[in-house]
């Protein structure tokens, strides 16, 4: 089962807008067995980052999500709602490739780093030396300069080594195991689940194992994986339980609680 750390504990109780009480914040990491100078460190770090200010000190202080924390915030949570989209029925494939081709001149090569880390982070997969492709168009989460570095096309017949069917290729490029067996997590965090815990951090050993799951996912679209599709079995038997724990201080904010 995926550990819970002290930064998805802050993450989890910070609030969008306005602020949340430190007392609350380190109940819940001492409940999920973090100690209060682990606790303590992690803040500093999101201080540091820029992701959040606190204002007083110790229990009696609050934390403040800044602008560029909840942007952040906002994109990681994107990848949760076209999941939760995605199982739902909600959103389906049009047919149609997308491909990412950089064109950095070496003076930006940073640039050209973080646009490969992002794409990869994003879910596309490399075809060769700055091109990537995707089923989903990902030009939502790359900044606005990207596009000068940047040539983009949108493909309905993509041949990969001689393979066209899009299910193979899918196979070939984002192979189904690694990712079958990234949710083994969240198969156990719902088998350890135990409903005499309080709801705060129960939600927080979930959320930990779907997130550290959804992050090494690409999320392809369902018709381009085996049915039925285990991931998303899990998924769904994760947003059930979700529903079932009911409100709590934690997570009150995430998309998905209402969904």
């Amino acid at each position: 089962m995926s550990p819970v750390t002290a930064r998805t504990v802050v993450e989890a109780f910070l609030p969008l807008r306005g602020d949340v009480s430190l007392a609350a914040v380190y109940d819940a990491a001492n409940a999920a067995g973090i100690d209060d100078q682990t606790l303590r460190l992690a803040i500093r770090r999101m201080q540091s980052a820029g992701d959040l200010r606190q204002e007083g000190r110790g229990r009696a202080g609050r934390l403040v999500m800044t602008a560029a924390g909840r942007k952040r915030i906002m994109h990681d949570r994107l990848a949760l709602e076209l999941a939760a989209a995605q199982d739902a029925g909600k959103v389906s494939w049009d047919g149609a490739w997308r491909l990412f081709t950089l064109s950095v001149p070496e003076r930006d090569r940073a640039m050209r780093d973080a646009l490969r880390r992002m794409l990869i982070a994003s879910g596309a997969a490399s075809l060769s030396a700055g091109v990537f492709v995707s089923p989903h168009d990902l030009s939502a989460l790359l900044p606005a300069q990207a596009e000068q570095f940047m040539v983009t096309a949108r493909m309905t017949d993509l041949n990969v080594r001689g393979v066209r069917d899009p299910i193979a290729i899918t196979e070939t490029l984002w192979p189904a195991a690694p990712v079958d067996a990234g949710y083994d997590a969240v198969d156990q965090a719902l088998t350890a689940d135990n409903p005499n815990v309080c709801a705060d951090v129960r939600l927080l050993f979930l959320a930990a194992a779907l997130e550290d799951a959804i992050r090494d996912d690409p999320l392809i679209p369902p018709e381009l994986r085996p049915l039925p599709w285990r991931p998303a079995q899990l998924r769904q038997q994760w947003m059930q339980r979700w529903k079932e724990i009911g409100p709590a201080i934690a997570y009150a904010e995430w998309p998905i609680a209402d969904s």
